[in-house]
């Protein structure tokens, strides 16, 4: 748990960072690449390549071309079309997606994930009962595109790395970015926008600290944290970032923010997480019956 709350907290910073500094002022794309391609190179060094199987290095690739390439392409154009506070709590989803993967791959459903998934959806109406349009729509289902990213990323390492107990994982991390950075190479060469390249220090140094810190030392410990815990605790541990990011972005960066509506939808969200940990209690306790 510790690797997930040192994480937590570095992670609180990002999103403002990308709301405030990068969003509609740098490519999404290019942002994309600078910071998968970061990333890579902090692991490049420690990458094995003879001693590791052929089929574990192409599953891992396949995980950070999911978890991180696609997962950075939704995210990273979200904030063109919500605020940071509202990334925030769509990501709630995400401890959802979570479960319900690892309940798919186990040969397990519940009824519930469609209840709590509409109480959260309207959470998020709650927020722009008011301003609800295509944008918006838009943009809440794009983070929910890379909700479901992130979520399968982090089951299928988890379950692919308890069958490769005996490796150290940071010699076979590279894998896993280099994965990400096939597929943000490829978007940005197709879709990236070379009038819209970052232009002041500002922007360079949080591109080199997202690369590097958030997601090169983040995405290691995150998914190396997601091997000691189990999916319960994975999923909670999911929807903690969201009231860290939207404490550290309302104190720092948006004190003008409508809190009244943030809380209102919050709590609706809420409600759903609620909703979602006592059916998953009472299905715990079925079974140990």
């Amino acid at each position: 748990m510790t690797y997930l709350f040192v994480i937590t907290i570095l992670w609180a910073f990002s999103f403002s960072l990308i709301g405030v500094y990068l969003a509609g002022q740098v490519d999404a794309w290019f942002s994309v690449f600078m910071r998968v391609a970061l990333a890579m190179c902090v692991f490049l060094p420690f990458l094995k390549f003879r001693a590791v199987p052929g089929g574990l290095a192409l599953k891992l690739m396949a995980i950070g071309a999911i978890q991180l390439g696609l997962m950075y392409s939704f995210y990273y154009h979200s904030f063109l079309y919500l605020t940071v506070p509202e990334v925030l709590l769509f990501t709630v989803m995400t401890p959802i997606f979570v479960t319900l993967l690892n309940d798919a791959l186990d040969r397990r459903f519940n009824a519930r994930f469609f209840i709590v998934s509409v109480i959260a959806i309207l959470g998020a109406v709650a927020i722009r009962y008011d301003g609800i349009n295509s944008g918006f729509l838009t943009g809440f289902f794009i983070v929910q595109g890379a909700n479901v990213c992130f979520a399968s990323g982090q089951v299928l390492y988890k379950r692919l790395m308890a069958h490769h107990a005996d490796i150290p994982q940071h010699t076979v991390f590279g894998y896993f970015f280099i994965g990400a950075f096939m597929v943000a190479a490829i978007c940005f060469v197709a879709f990236g926008d070379m009038s819209k390249l970052p232009t002041t220090p500002i922007q360079w140094g949080i591109l080199t600290y997202l690369g590097v810190v958030a997601s090169g030392i983040g995405y290691f410990a995150w998914d190396k944290g997601a091997t000691q815990v189990n999916v319960g605790s994975l999923a909670v541990m999911n929807n903690l970032l969201i009231p860290a990011g939207i404490i550290v972005n309302v104190v720092i960066w948006n004190r003008d923010a409508d809190i009244l509506r943030l809380s209102v939808g919050a709590g609706i969200i809420l409600l759903a997480l609620i909703i979602n940990e006592r059916f998953a209690d009472q299905s715990r306790k079925a079974i140990q019956s």
